[in-house]
């Protein structure tokens, strides 16, 4: 278990990333949107349709291990997804209304957890065992590793005048 200033500084990454994540999309052009940083590199579209798409997906495995006993937890193919019409042609904006409304959902569930719950344990076929406090930190880590993959987009782009 995670000492619990550790776990509040993952709540918060939860907590905070649709505003960090508008922030830093605001204002962006289509073809900001649509800029790829190179061959099989992701755009910032298809990185913000992911963030909605996982963490959707991460808010349903942690829910099915607080009500089931040891589910197996589902497994996708995110290079596949990615790849969908949506991921191309959406607005970003239906993705944002996803991940804000999402997270104050994820916020309200996680804050209102007690031990025993946090240790419940489901079954991920790429990574055995997990339990909702290591869902935890498989999703605040990936919050910041998206946020950081955009910032890095968007400074490739202004770096080649984009």
């Amino acid at each position: 278990m995670a000492m619990a200033s550790t776990r509040q500084e993952m709540i918060s990454a939860i907590r905070d990333l649709p505003a960090r994540l508008e922030e830093l999309v605001e204002g962006l052009s289509e073809e900001q949107l649509d800029a790829s940083a190179g061959e099989g590199e992701w755009t910032v579209r298809q990185v913000v349709h992911h963030v909605a798409d996982a963490h959707m997906v991460g808010f349903g495995r942690m829910k099915l291990v607080l009500t089931e006993e040891h589910p197996t937890v589902v497994v996708y193919d995110q290079e596949a997804w990615a790849e969908t019409p949506d991921y191309r042609e959406i607005p970003i904006e239906a993705s944002l209304q996803i991940i804000r409304g999402l997270h104050q959902r994820w916020v309200a569930l996680m804050k209102g957890l007690d031990e025993g719950q946090w240790a419940r344990t489901g079954f991920h076929r790429e990574r055995g065992d997990v339990s909702v406090e290591g869902f935890l930190g498989i999703y605040a880590n990936h919050a910041g590793a998206h946020l950081g993959q955009i910032a890095r987009l968007l400074d490739a782009q202004r770096g080649s005048g984009g």
